[in-house]
């Protein structure tokens, strides 16, 4: 692995913060920049978590701290998702993100995981 581009989590993240950016675009002018930036900004930090934390792999528990706050940013984004899909029901797309930012918690969880018990900088992966 040469960068953080190469986590399948950090993919997976970028693709659903680009996707989530788009649908909040159709939100009310007034709501754009309430809810709408609260969702945009977890979402991208979730990606920009795992980002800054691969800079940081190089200590252990510094890196897996970072994961953590990915982890965090994606509970937040999806209480976020949540809210939207009631708020405005008419659209399609807040309750359909949640089921992929869920998914994507656990990877994260399972990768922290993985770092906790096996990570040796010297023998990354």
């Amino acid at each position: 692995m040469s960068s953080y581009r190469d986590l399948e989590i950090y993919q997976t993240a970028y693709k659903l913060a680009m996707e989530v950016h788009a649908l909040t675009l159709k939100l009310p002018q007034y709501e754009l920049y309430e809810q709408g930036s609260q969702l945009r900004r977890s979402t991208f930090r979730i990606k920009d978590t795992i980002a800054e934390g691969y800079g940081r792999r190089r200590y252990k528990q510094e890196y897996v701290r970072y994961l953590v706050f990915a982890h965090a940013s994606c509970d937040e984004t999806t209480n976020h998702l949540s809210a939207l899909a009631e708020l405005y029901p008419g659209i399609e797309g807040f309750n359909e993100h949640i089921g992929p930012y869920e998914t994507l918690g656990r990877k994260i969880n399972k990768y922290i995981q993985y770092v906790e018990e096996n990570w040796n900088y010297a023998s990354e992966p």
